[in-house]
């Protein structure tokens, strides 16, 4: 019977892998995958939130793949006893045949690192971000429940500065306000919302001193990205708002332009009583349904700049809630004016303002119907103002009367995209859809 001539090289992988299991190769190599795997992971959440570079990670995974080879090596020379590290002992075996087990040893290691190289590293390189976010109405910890308006205009605050970036989707205020006080699954929010990043956190207020926490979560599996806690003066809620919404830039890696930076620093206004007014009369302002409401916040606007005649940001809210009073309540001249008005001195103080323009553009479209001056307006509010559901509504309406019914429902996708749980964009959609159907 003919010998086989691959029966010495069996013999031969056979003692090697004697060899590995006898000198604990595969537990060390087991033990090496589970805590590679296990740092790659944390690597993968803590790294954003630490606001560290892109290729921080893929220099981990190589970092990691290198020292798989290394570990198994050390591992076939030595041995951890109770006694401590102690060299491997060597079975009799020619010395060609130990030489031949190092380096199918070291070339084994190779291959499995590259394999996983193969594998992680494109994975790592092609990391995308959904830079979606959506900020969820902050709980109110205060002693006086009536400070939940404070709570509510920390939170707007947030989401405004942070839809001031053209990088990012940010839910519209009026989409999130629904879920205050509800106890939610944030999958299922997400999902509802169409965002991957969940914002929630908590205010406490004690006349001017001011506590905040809050906490973002990765949307589609519940992981907490980071937490932060803040502890000021109200004074400094600004500076907090400000850090708060870089943070959360920088752990989605958006990117932010000078103009965009230089608009989150901005301190609309010095004065601490113009601006908890301010926040009252904005908390008011959104409820478009209710004319008493709506008085309401006009009284506040009212104090807010009485208390600081140069709010450019409140005289500018202010005009665009006259706009709406004249379009749906009171069609008189005199209100048509005050909106005029107010958006004027608005950018008279602030000629750069976003909102101020979205203002004037509002005055333009409900008051005058001027479609070509509103469309401009609105254009440059929404260079400042991208994540401005109302905007795109605005334009997309506009546009339907001058019959561009292909860009009237891009605006109107868009808005809806940005404002989910709002009817108007949806039904304002809905209608050029079934028009341009038939």
């Amino acid at each position: 019977m003919p010998l086989n001539d691959n029966q010495p090289n069996l013999v031969s992988m056979s003692g090697f892998f004697e060899e590995v299991k006898r000198r604990k190769v595969y537990r060390v190599a087991a033990a090496y995958v589970i805590v590679a795997g296990g740092i790659i992971q944390l690597a993968s959440a803590a790294f954003p939130a630490w606001e560290l570079p892109n290729w921080s990670l893929r220099l981990v995974i190589v970092l990691l793949l290198i020292g798989f080879p290394i570990a198994l090596i050390l591992a076939w020379a030595f041995d951890v006893t109770s006694q401590g590290i102690k060299t491997t002992p060597t079975i009799a075996a020619p010395g060609s045949h130990l030489r031949r087990n190092v380096i199918m040893l070291v070339i084994t290691g190779i291959i499995i690192s590259a394999a996983a190289g193969f594998f992680l590293l494109p994975r790592a390189s092609a990391r995308k971000i959904d830079k979606s976010i959506a900020v969820l109405p902050f709980e109110n910890l205060s002693d006086d429940k009536e400070n939940a308006y404070f709570a509510d205009g920390v939170q707007d605050d947030i989401l405004t500065n942070l839809s001031k970036i053209g990088d990012l989707k940010v839910i519209s205020r009026t989409s999130v306000m629904p879920y205050r006080g509800k106890t939610q699954n944030l999958r299922d929010i997400g999902k509802t919302l169409g965002v991957a990043n969940i914002l929630e956190g908590s205010v406490r207020r004690s006349g001017n001193k001011v506590r905040l926490n809050v906490q973002l979560i990765d949307a589609t599996n519940d992981q907490h990205l980071w937490a932060e806690d803040y502890d000021g003066d109200l004074s400094d809620v600004f500076k907090i708002q400000t850090d708060l919404a870089t943070k959360i830039a920088s752990a989605l890696q958006a990117k932010l332009s000078p103009t965009e930076k230089e608009q989150m620093t901005h301190k609309p206004t010095e004065n601490s009583d113009a601006y908890l007014a301010f926040v009252q009369a904005h908390n008011l302002n959104v409820s478009f349904e209710d004319y008493s409401r709506l008085q309401e916040g006009e009284q506040m606007y009212e104090r807010a700049i009485s208390l600081d005649p140069k709010f450019a940001l409140a005289l500018a809210r202010y005009s665009q809630l006259e706009s709406w009073i004249f379009h749906s309540y009171d069609p008189t001249p005199a209100r048509k004016q005050k909106a005029v008005d107010f958006a004027e001195r608005a950018l008279k103080l602030e000629p750069s303002l976003p909102e101020a323009h979205l203002a004037r553009g509002f005055a333009y479209y409900y008051g005058d119907r001027n479609y070509e001056a509103a469309l401009n307006e609105l254009a440059i509010a929404q260079r400042g103002l991208p994540n401005e559901g109302e905007a795109y509504l605005a334009i997309g309406a506009i546009q339907r009367r001058q019959g561009k019914w292909e860009e009237s429902t891009a605006n109107l996708k868009k808005a809806s995209e940005l404002d989910p749980k709002s009817s108007w964009p949806l039904q304002n959609l809905a209608f050029n859809y079934q028009m341009l159907r038939d």
